[in-house]
């Protein structure tokens, strides 16, 4: 038996960092700030932006102009009491801080100057997915909803759909709609208006 197969057999046996134990070590540089990496359930776990059979190094083409173009949606919310940020972490709970692809968060830029959003800023996530798509409908599909963020997108690019999931309760989505290109996403504003956005506009 392999260290590995002992650790996935009993998982208390791994060491869980916290929020500020994760932080301490990006700031002592025992981990490269702004390296492809996140805090998931307290553990250092490296971000996929990979397409399906790419190299787990790799950031894939279609992901990267996907959140080129979820950064673009920006022009139409700083209106309405909340802006886009763009793989930024969000700091959850003790032992968590995903680093979504993209976030629509009340309030402007330069509030967020001396810390991370939390979930009480977070209208919308956004995760754009191919070889991540198992872990953004799984860990963080839960992390998200058990924190009551209103609404999560899974920018599926398999398929070239929108995974809409809305009404959280406990660690689930109770509702979730699939949407094609021709089809709209309502983003309600902290202002109180709904924004409505074409999905091909995030579709790459």
């Amino acid at each position: 038996m392999t260290v590995q197969d002992e650790l996935l057999k009993d998982p208390e046996l791994l060491y869980r960092l916290t929020v500020d134990e994760y932080h301490q070590m990006l700031k002592c540089g025992a981990l490269e700030d702004g390296a492809p990496y996140e805090l998931l359930d307290g553990h250092v776990v490296r971000k996929i932006r990979n397409a399906r059979g790419e190299g787990s190094m790799t950031i894939g083409t279609q992901h990267a102009t996907a959140v080129t173009l979820i950064g673009e949606l920006n022009s139409r919310l700083k209106g309405h009491g909340c802006h886009v940020r763009l793989q930024s972490p969000v700091t959850l709970q003790t032992n968590d801080e995903p680093e979504s692809d993209g976030a629509i968060v009340r309030g402007l830029q330069r509030d967020y100057k001396k810390r991370h959003p939390t979930a009480a800023d977070v209208i919308c996530v956004i995760e754009v997915a191919d070889a991540s798509l198992r872990r953004d409908r799984g860990y963080k599909q839960q992390l998200y909803a058990e924190h009551g963020i209103p609404l999560y997108l899974i920018i599926n690019l398999a398929n070239r759909t929108i995974e809409v999931r809305s009404n959280p309760l406990e660690a689930r989505y109770q509702d979730t709609e699939i949407l094609t290109s021709r089809k709209r996403v309502t983003i309600v504003t902290p202002k109180g208006k709904a924004v409505i956005f074409a999905a091909r506009e995030m579709l790459p």
